[in-house]
């Protein structure tokens, strides 16, 4: 079985679960994905897969990459992920990955964009406390002092400040798998993952 598929987030809601307790879940619409590519030691010096997710109208893309789905008899897909096997003599071009082959699977660690929070002063970006809240104090939400005197004289790389906040790549391990929808795709895991309704990610056996 392939370690790895790519999905879509759907949202999140609750299920309950055989003790009948409510448990918050999120639904990943994961594959079905189509093998594009297959590297060997021999050729490319490891071993991996490349599998597309999300089918695309054939114009759309450029004479190169267009080549290169008609070499594995895929259709043409959005987006393309490698992922690293340990033997690839049990993938073929254009096979088909489905969330079945994680019916097993109880643990998962998936990987996303989070959401990008634009411009973030250092008690968002980076939980900094602030400084006191009483009317007299002129340092509520500032960063505060970040340079030393005369020695340096500079600020040390690296020191956290307010910036831009989210777009980044995250990965949530060993979540939960609640339950797998073979018929719809779908595939329910415990708690949030990375990114917002709609977002990619790449779902892997933890």
């Amino acid at each position: 079985m392939a370690n790895t598929i790519i999905g879509r987030k759907l949202g999140m809601t609750q299920v309950f679960n055989d003790a009948d307790q409510i448990v918050p879940v999120t639904v990943i619409e994961a594959g079905p994905c189509v093998i594009t590519q297959i590297k060997t030691t021999a050729k490319e010096g490891y071993d991996a897969i490349q599998i597309g997710y999300g089918q695309i109208k054939s114009k759309r893309v450029n004479k190169p990459t267009a080549g290169h789905f008609a070499t594995s008899g895929a259709h043409p897909t959005k987006f393309v992920r490698e992922v690293r096997v340990d033997d690839t003599t049990d993938y073929e071009l254009g096979q088909v990955l489905t969330v079945e082959s994680f019916g097993d699977v109880r643990k998962v660690a998936i990987s996303g964009i989070s959401k990008g929070k634009g411009f973030a002063g250092a008690m968002k970006r980076h939980n900094f406390r602030g400084g006191p809240g009483g009317h007299g104090s002129h340092l509520h939400r500032a960063p505060g002092s970040v340079g030393q005197c005369a020695t340096p004289s500079r600020v040390f790389k690296g020191h956290r400040l307010p910036g831009h906040m989210g777009t980044d790549k995250v990965t949530v391990k060993n979540l939960e798998v609640v339950k797998v929808d073979t018929t719809q795709n779908l595939l329910l895991v415990k708690g949030a993952v990375p990114g917002g309704k709609g977002a990619i990610v790449s779902v892997s056996v933890a």
